[in-house]
């Protein structure tokens, strides 16, 4: 799964997201891209809990 990703701007943010990412059960994988402004996501996690993971660190899921 992909999701862009709005507001990351610097490393911190990107490892931000993907700790937060990472945290949530299912997740096998995750790759964030700042340049693309996108997270890959492999395993059998939630799509909901993903986005809201991504909100909790403070950023917004593009649909």
């Amino acid at each position: 799964m992909v999701l862009k990703i709005e507001g990351m701007m610097c490393g911190h943010c990107k490892a931000r997201a993907e700790k937060a990412l990472k945290e949530v059960a299912g997740v096998e994988t995750v790759e964030v891209s700042l340049e693309n402004k996108t997270a890959t996501v492999t395993g059998n996690a939630d799509p909901a809990q993903l986005r809201q993971a991504v909100l909790d660190a403070g950023y917004r899921v593009i649909e």
